[in-house]
């Protein structure tokens, strides 16, 4: 393979990775290119499984084996040849790292900045050892609490949680957190033996007693006298406390039941010995510019930015080491003031960052770092982000592109798009009916291309959601709401209406939705059901799948254990899941894969040798329905499996539901662990969609247009105007302004984000938010209302 150094494009011949269809393609280095296309067709297996993934596989060809054992690798891509292609680095969007250990500070490498600041110009208490910068580290044995380990949080029992009824006697088990039957009688019998009323109310024994009950360590033996009724012969039982039952059984019993149990009684809570620092006395005890760094970590980024500044600027008073640290951190905490993350702070878990903010933290951490002539390939940086945010975010991609990068952007955003220097675009639809490419150049040229459900939208050719606006048949009142930065907030909720909730991002728009109004009581007595659809995953191994979520898997099942074959052979429907030992490959367990280990390299998994990833055993797959065993349909795509199963009633609604959010492209038997947070968002709607239910339920939703195409928009808005059709209440947190344009009602927080923000600054409909000063959203919201046609789709009309 040869390149031409002076050739500027990125050439791909043949690239047929997931759906792509033998694509040959070339792209533009130094530039701004973005990848668009409907969900499903195709743009992030050609950005991410094929560009990504062939410039990491060469650079892991260049490392010695030894140390490809310790990167995280990415398999060969299904390509022909790319040329041109430079070093890649790709920022994805992903949800906070599954450990409480990462934060803010991690992620962007701040902390270790923080940390030299402390341990090389902190102001030492008098006689203090100087400390060395893993020493103010809760994550290093240096630094970390010793009692709770540097987490910052202990996990105990407390009495609420012990004894929820305090009018009960220990007799009639006040002490709920012990165990029943056999046991409970034996430690009420020991605990009589100890001189304790156990027919007493709880609330009504000495404190003394109580506290001894549920918290001491202690475990004295007390001889047990035969009983008549229960104990043929005495012996000696040993005493346990509430506390000391629930941690032994937490910490050793081989039930889960039991541990599920067990942890009803258990909360977390802010460590007493570090306040939640997860650091050592003598780390907190260092201070620099009159705070510990305990207490720097939990500022904000615009008030840390304050603090920083005047040190910044004062060489002399403050010595050359703290000026130039604080100079370098300002720098590069002003980078995400930019990017609209001021109200973030660097002891923020990352565990509680949504995909946009991680994804903008990695991208300004990259935009320090001086690299250029590297692809950086971003899968939707826009997501997440109020309109009002998206302009700083573009002018950081513009500074990357700048410092002699090239940007592959895999993009939804319109403004986005219409910024790039160079689109392509893949479809015409999604799964089998996408993977070509539509067109690659210039963006204005892409108005040209018929058949491109981007360019539609792009210039105004597709058809607008405009709707007549419903009246709200009744209000549920909030008042005096004080969660996180939303403080005595209070606001109407309108009933039997499609309203949207508006901000900038930390605003307390998730918090009001998600939290406050998910756990209020009125909201619980006014609705018949509350149904919250998030974009948590339906499950958290291979073996859930779209399939057995939505439950079209157990007609399916039924439909093969009802064939002549099947009933021949006694099969029963059980027969058909990938899960039980009689219808399963015992090679692999029905995972589809085994794990193959390589001497000198990193273990990988390979296509199961027996099954070859088809998960069942070979009798089971001779089975067929219409031709087509259990394995190949599970393999189907929804749109053909619709089509397929269109005579099966209850499979059939399933499958049409998925089509109607847009859902078609995805894999009948698609592993959880395979699909976005949209995707897992869209499958629980379609899910609660399928099912006929009458009553007045509330559907809380946060962000559903998150990684949609505007016509998967349009088709996603659709279904939830069908909810309110059939006499339902929707709430959605929103940014995306197709949907807040089409909303019945608008909730408008702000005005800023973090301690900036949690106040309510208009409601309304669409039209009556878009004309109130000092909305960040109202500009926003006025510029798309004024391009909708005067004349639409009337709610009838969208169902």
């Amino acid at each position: 393979m040869t390149t031409d150094p002076g050739d500027p494009f990125v050439r791909v011949r043949g690239a047929s990775e997931h759906n792509l269809r033998n694509v040959d393609v070339d792209i533009p280095r130094d530039a701004m290119v973005a990848f668009t296309g409907v969900s499903g067709s195709g743009k992030s297996s050609l950005a991410f499984g094929t560009l990504y993934a062939e410039a990491q596989r060469r650079y892991f060809e260049s490392v010695a084996p030894y140390a490809r054992r310790l990167l995280q690798q990415v398999g060969a891509p299904h390509v022909q040849e790319i040329t041109g292609l430079p070093p890649a680095v790709a920022l994805q969007q992903r949800r906070g790292a599954a450990t409480s250990r990462s934060s803010v500070g991690t992620i962007t490498t701040l902390s270790n900045l923080l940390r030299m600041l402390y341990s090389r110009a902190g102001d030492y208490p008098p006689g203090a050892d100087h400390l060395a910068a893993e020493a103010f580290s809760p994550n290093t044995v240096a630094g970390a609490c010793p009692r709770c380990h540097g987490l910052g949080v202990v996990h105990d029992v407390t009495e609420e949680l012990l004894v929820p009824d305090r009018s009960l006697s220990i007799r009639d088990g006040a002490i709920a957190a012990w165990p029943g039957a056999w046991q409970g009688a034996n430690l009420r019998s020991i605990v009589t033996g100890l001189g304790i009323d156990i027919d007493r109310p709880w609330s009504r024994l000495n404190k003394k007693d109580r506290d001894w009950l549920l918290f001491t360590d202690e475990q004295p033996s007390v001889l047990i006298k035969p009983q008549r009724d229960r104990i043929d012969h005495g012996y000696y039982g040993k005493f346990w406390s509430a506390r000391k039952h629930v941690m032994h059984t937490l910490a050793d019993s081989k039930s889960e039941r039991m541990r599920e149990r067990a942890l009803r009684y258990v909360e977390d809570a802010p460590c007493p010995d570090c306040r939640g620092s997860g650091l050592r006395p003598e780390a907190i005890a260092v201070s620099f510019a009159g705070r510990s760094i305990a207490e720097v970590n939990q500022l904000p980024f615009v008030d840390l930015v304050e603090m920083l500044r005047p040190i910044a600027a004062a060489p002399e008073e403050m010595g050359e080491v703290a000026v130039r640290i604080c100079a370098d951190l300002l720098a590069r905490v002003e980078v995400l003031l930019h990017l609209g993350l001021g109200y973030l702070s660097l002891g923020r878990s990352s565990t509680t960052l949504s995909p946009g903010e991680a994804q903008r933290l990695r991208i300004a951490t990259q935009l320090r770092s001086g690299l250029f002539g590297v692809v950086y390939v971003l899968d939707e940086p826009s997501a997440g982000l109020h309109p009002a945010d998206a302009q700083p975010l573009l002018d950081v991609l513009d500074r990357l592109t700048a410092s002699g990068n090239s940007l592959f952007v895999v993009e939804h955003d319109l403004d986005v798009v219409r910024r790039a220097d160079w689109v392509v675009d893949i479809g015409p639809g999604a799964g089998e009916a996408g993977g070509r490419v539509l067109y690659s150049g210039p963006v204005a040229g892409l108005e040209d291309v018929a058949e491109s459900a981007t360019s539609a939208h792009l210039f105004g050719r597709a058809e607008e959601l405009a709707h007549d606006v419903r009246t709200p048949q009744g209000w549920l009142e909030l008042t005096g709401v004080s969660r996180h930065n939303l403080r005595d907030v209070s606001v109407e909720i309108p009933l039997c209406v499609l309203t949207a909730v508006t901000g900038v991002s930390g605003s307390g728009k998730s918090t009001l939705v998600s939290q406050v109004l998910a756990d209020d009581p009125k909201a619980l007595e006014s609705f018949d059901r509350l149904v919250l659809v998030d974009q948590r995953p339906i499950g958290r191994t291979p073996r859930s799948n779209l399939a057995t979520y939505t439950g079209m898997f157990d007609a399916v099942r039924k439909l093969y254990a009802a064939t002549d074959a099947a009933r021949a052979r006694g099969y029963g429907a059980g027969r058909f899941s990938f899960n039980v030992p009689e219808g399963r490959c015992e090679t692999c367990q029905g995972e589809g894969f085994v794990a193959v280990e390589l001497l000198f390299l990193p273990g990988t998994y390979a296509p199961c040798p027996t099954c070859h990833g088809a998960r069942y055993n070979a009798e089971t797959l001779e089975i067929t329905y219409r031709g087509t065993n259990v394995a190949e349909l599970l393999a189907m795509p929804v749109d053909l499996a619709a089509t397929f199963l269109a005579d099966v009633p209850a499979a059939a609604r399933s499958l049409e539901t998925l089509r109607d959010v847009g859902l078609g492209y995805l894999r009948l038997g698609q592993p959880a662990t395979e699909l976005s947070g949209g995707e897992a968002q869209r499958i629980k709607l379609a899910t609660e969609l399928q099912r006929a239910r009458r009553g007045h339920a509330l559907y809380l939703l946060d962000e559903p247009t998150t990684g949609l195409h505007p016509s998967d928009v349009a088709l996603l808005l659709r279904q939830l105007h069908r909810l309110v059709d059939a006499g339902n209440t929707v709430v959605l947190v929103e940014h995306n302004l197709d949907a807040i344009a089409t909303a019945d009602w608008v909730i408008d927080l702000g005005p800023g984000g973090g301690d900036a923000g949690g106040q309510v600054i208009a409601t309304g409909t669409p039209a009556e938010v878009a004309l109130v000063e000092g909305s960040a959203t109202a500009p926003y919201l006025a510029q798309r209302l004024s391009k909708m046609a005067p004349q639409g789709l009337s709610h009838p009309e969208m169902t």
